[in-house]
């Protein structure tokens, strides 16, 4: 049995297609900074040019942000899973980190209280800052 467009099957499959429309637009900026990076010889990745361009362009407004937003938001919420093969390749060099276990325990602790620290800040400036009711600077 099929769904007609008034049942919540139609919706499910519209999000998807509104998930998929916007990663193929997102990758498309991907594909763009590659291509630039190519054409002119440029030493940043693909990826990164990409994502400045269209930053630029959200900037611009030469799109509205709803054309990304669904799709960014999916994607960083996946974005740890992209992490998990680096992780476990640092295992090949495990030599690299022999000996400098209690000094690799203080870097990552004090590297953590220093993120924490800056996020609580920052949270709290804006946090103000939309209180007063004004954008922050």
């Amino acid at each position: 049995m099929e769904n007609s467009p008034g049942t919540k099957g139609g919706a499910g499959e519209m999000k998807v297609l509104i998930f998929l429309l916007q990663f193929i637009f997102i990758y498309g900026f991907f594909l763009l900074g590659q291509l630039l990076r190519e054409l002119f010889d440029i030493h940043l990745p693909g990826s990164i040019l990409g994502f400045m361009l269209m930053f630029i362009a959200l900037v611009l407004k030469l799109f509205p942000l709803r054309f990304v937003e669904s799709g960014a938001t999916l994607l960083l919420s996946l974005l740890p899973l992209f992490f998990i093969p680096a992780t476990v390749g640092v295992i090949d060099y495990l030599d690299v980190f022999t000996g400098k276990g209690a000094f690799l325990i203080v870097i990552i602790i004090f590297s953590t209280l220093l993120t924490m620290a800056g996020s609580g800040w920052l949270s709290q400036y804006m946090g103000r800052q939309a209180k007063a009711g004004k954008e922050p600077e």
